[in-house]
């Protein structure tokens, strides 16, 4: 006689109800011995219990407690029941009589106590994490070195902000959003993309490059229309073989390359344009039939889209010049511009599969890499030195802030202590770096509105008619900025080691001034579980504006920076304490 037995097998773990079905077959015979039978029913029992002691993550949890937790789940009654909060409002949660719990959903405790959490997958196993703040804190290998790379900026992408813009076709540079939709030249963001790019060519590898054509060694076979015109000239004032071109104005009157690469989209080029004449280089994306055309054009116009062909104004000027230029970065800047549903673009889908010449005029050294930080942060201190005000060696940002209810509007014109000292620490390098002296005269220049009161058109503030603040706001009355006046600092320091450690300079004195005042206030700033963005809540006697974690990690890892170059106790134990808020922790209580 052959029986079928189908038995169940129901068990909890990590928090799921699992039912294993196990189809036994046995050829059961009729003078079965029944002690037989009982015997390979507990065996059968034993091999299952240690068989499921060994599945999951055991390595916090004893077997037997895992057990017992498991056969109490299952013997548990849970019910739904109404959670009301603090008498306001009521959600759903979950009520475990057996062992006296309340379940509360998770997207209660996001919101109300801004914990953040996450499903992740471990060996196969899902897991919940949940962490008290979404900011990074990257702990110093080495003493800060102005020489080097500029606190934590190398893992700044400062061109992908949704509050850029575009990178300027003309200056080079990132036109900012931030508080005007139409763009605006922003002294802390130029400084900012210029220091992300001194860092990241410190900290990563020699970047690939590949020169398309130079006019000596790596010459390209270009395919001219039969109006068109193009030769490979000798330029004196270059001093170098060109390639010089004219088409007429009919668009199929071309001078264009066919070109198959991928990977790569920083261009850079040596041109010189006359009046309506561009540049266009076509991408195509690999796996869909998608097309872009990116037009550099002789004008002053920012920056202009229409469906898949995106326009950059490069200038009028008719001297030679060179543009570098981020394909995928523009690409995705006019798309943005469309509104079109914000995609990513990987970099390896895309290939750049021609170039086109239209107008007239000549280019030299084409030349496609993975990177050219230096001639970004160059862009950048460039326009630093133009931009500069002769009479006060400031960057008058050009639009209105309000910052909060009690203080006056600061109105187009006013300057920025961070956009000061941000600068500084680019002009330092760049000297540093360049050995041109038109740097290091302009990071001097910069020190003078450090030293004017705020009421006079400068960015400094008094505590207590005592302790000096470099405002990164120029209210009044004055904030206290945290982050911004820190920044400031390292302005100040950075230009003092690079006019020479052993010096007596304005910068030193600035710096220690500076020092003073951030001990002696930072306690201010400590709110027992986080940080204050500023001080408001003292000077203007309104609510505290706590920093958000990302912030709050900036004046981590500040700290951190300054505390080895001052070996005060204050500010490494700020740190540790502060990065321990970050976990969780909390100041005791009385």
């Amino acid at each position: 006689m052959r029986n079928i037995r189908v038995v169940h097998y129901t068990y909890f773990k990590n928090g799921w109800n699992v039912t294993r079905v196990y189809k036994v077959a046995a050829m059961m015979l009729i003078r079965m011995n029944m002690r037989v039978a009982l015997g390979a029913l507990c065996a059968a029992v034993v091999i299952f219990t240690l068989f499921w002691g060994h599945c999951g993550d055991l390595s916090r949890r004893p077997i037997g407690s895992v057990l017992s937790n498991a056969l109490e789940r299952g013997a548990s009654d849970m019910d739904m029941i109404d959670c009301t909060i603090n008498g306001e409002y009521s959600v759903s949660c979950r009520r475990d009589r057996d062992r006296d719990e309340v379940y509360v959903p998770f997207s209660l405790v996001h919101k109300y106590f801004e914990i953040y959490g996450k499903m992740t997958t471990a060996d196969g196993v899902e897991k919940f994490e949940w962490s008290h703040s979404y900011g990074k804190i990257y702990h110093p290998k080495k003493r800060y070195d102005p020489r080097g790379t500029f606190t934590t900026f190398e893992n700044y992408n400062v061109e992908v902000r949704d509050r850029v813009k575009c990178i300027s076709g003309i200056e080079g540079v990132p036109v900012s959003t931030q508080w005007e939709p139409k763009g605006f030249y922003y002294p802390t963001q130029i400084a900012q993309f210029g220091l992300a790019h001194y860092s990241k060519h410190i900290t990563e590898a020699e970047p690939k490059r590949r020169i398309i054509d130079d006019g000596e060694k790596h010459l390209e076979n270009w395919i001219i229309s039969k109006d068109a015109y193009m030769a490979r000239e000798f330029d004196s004032s270059v001093q170098s073989n060109v390639l010089r071109f004219s088409t007429s104005d009919h668009a199929s009157s071309q001078v264009w390359l066919k070109v198959n690469l991928t990977q790569d989209f920083v261009m850079s080029v040596d041109i010189q344009m006359k009046a309506n004449s561009s540049l266009t280089v076509v991408l195509q994306n690999k796996d869909k039939k998608e097309t872009v055309y990116l037009h550099y054009v002789t004008s002053t116009q920012l920056i202009s889209a229409q469906d898949d062909h995106i326009y950059y104004g490069i200038g009028t000027d008719q001297q030679w010049r060179r543009i570098t230029r981020d394909l995928i970065i523009d690409m995705q800047k006019g798309w943005a511009l469309q509104d079109r549903p914000k995609r990513r673009s990987p970099r390896n889908k895309f290939k750049i599969s021609s170039m086109i010449l239209s107008g007239s005029g000549a280019l030299d050294n084409v030349t496609v890499s993975s990177s050219e930080h230096m001639l970004q942060f160059f862009a950048a201190a460039r326009w630093l030195v133009r931009a500069q005000r002769a009479r006060g060696g400031g960057w008058p940002i050009p639009v209105r802030r309000r910052m909060a209810a009690g203080v006056a509007e600061l109105k187009p014109g006013w300057h920025s202590a961070m956009s000061q000292g941000h600068a500084i620490s680019l002009l330092s390098r760049a000297y540093y770096r360049s050995g041109d002296a038109t740097y290091l005269q302009a990071a001097k220049r910069a020190l003078y509105l450090l030293d004017v009161p705020s009421h006079a058109g400068g960015v400094k503030a008094m505590w207590m008619d005592k302790y000096v603040w470099y405002e990164e706001y120029p209210t009044k009355p004055p904030l206290f900025v945290l982050n911004g006046f820190i920044y400031t600092l390292l302005g100040l320091y950075d230009l003092h080691v690079i006019e020479g450690e052993n010096s007596i300079s304005l910068a030193k004195k600035m710096f220690d001034d500076g020092m003073t005042s951030l001990k002696t206030l930072l306690p201010l700033f400590d709110t027992g579980s986080g940080s204050f963005y500023d001080l408001r809540h003292f000077t203007l006697g309104v609510s505290p504006n706590i920093a958000r974690w990302d912030y709050h990690a900036t004046h981590v890892n500040q700290l951190y920076l300054l505390a080895g170059l001052d070996s005060d106790p204050i500010l490494i134990n700020t740190a540790k304490r502060w990065e321990g808020y970050m976990q969780g922790k909390r100041a005791a209580h009385n």
